[in-house]
């Protein structure tokens, strides 16, 4: 790239910024009707700052602008999730001024009367950077999206699996819906925990509300019990239905541990 080329970019990207107020103007009529006049303020800035970052682009290096956008990418999803705008509406946005630069290009070029294949390479890197910006900003949704679910679903386990603290030194942990090995395994990391920080001695799990139990998840729960057994925390079994105890017979699963037909009967004879 010669000498010249490179001046020439570089007023390409002064004329975008010069023009930064007006295209963010253009953009804040444009989407008058979908905004709230206080979104469309906290979103002023972030407008001028993707402005200004095209505006660079075309006289920085793609690996450059590349590493931006991916910041810029993070930074945007923090900004769109706090203000309870969706993804579709952040691409519009972002694809908004690809037309709007791209004339500003063709003008500038004209006025340098550059060549077909300079301009060719100048909007072709622009359309780059677009389609790059849409690209991170896709990608910090998805993962951030990603990351909410798991927060979600690892809420949603915990409160699935509560310890209620009866008296001083015991705990149940009433159990209801279906026990996979995956709330198994859960089960075993918060009795532990829960009951070691309440400094419990005894724990009752209460399975009147668990419709089935299989051979696996039986196994899990009396290694759960093992390892409360370990940490000094007696545990016990209540509330088994006739319908579950008679699966768990027909299965050959038998119990290493002693069981109640009721939570009363557990805490009574506890106490």
């Amino acid at each position: 790239m010669t000498i010249q080329i490179e001046e020439h970019l570089q007023q390409i990207t002064e004329r975008i910024i010069t023009q930064k107020p007006l295209l963010a103007e253009k953009r804040y009529i444009a989407a008058n009707q979908s905004y709230t006049k206080k979104t469309q303020v906290d979103i002023k800035l972030w407008r001028e700052k993707l402005i200004n970052i095209y505006a660079q682009s075309i006289s920085t290096s793609e690996e450059h602008t590349f590493e931006t956008l991916q910041e810029w990418g993070k930074e945007t999803v923090n900004l769109w999730a706090n203000l309870n705008l969706n993804l579709e509406t952040a691409i519009e946005e972002v694809r908004y001024y690809r037309s709007l630069i791209g004339e500003i290009i063709k003008k500038t070029a004209n006025d340098f009367a550059l060549s077909i294949d300079v301009f060719y390479d100048i909007i072709s890197k622009f359309d780059a950077v677009v389609d790059r910006a849409v690209y991170w900003l896709s990608m910090s949704y998805s993962k951030q999206f990603n990351q909410r679910i798991l927060s979600a679903e690892t809420a949603a386990e915990e409160l699935s699996i509560p310890i209620v603290r009866i008296t001083e030194k015991l705990g149940v942990i009433p159990l209801i819906g279906i026990m996979d090995t995956n709330r198994a395994q859960k089960l075993m990391h918060v009795s532990i925990t829960s009951a070691s920080n309440l400094e419990l001695e005894h724990i009752i799990f209460d399975l009147s509300g668990v419709p089935i139990i299989d051979t696996m998840v039986a196994k899990q729960l009396f290694d759960v019990i093992e390892a409360l057994q370990l940490v000094g925390i007696s545990a016990k079994i209540s509330g088994i239905r006739p319908e579950i105890a008679q699966t768990m017979v027909s299965l050959g699963v038998s119990f290493k541990v002693k069981t109640y037909s009721s939570l009363h009967l557990a805490v009574k004879e506890i106490q």
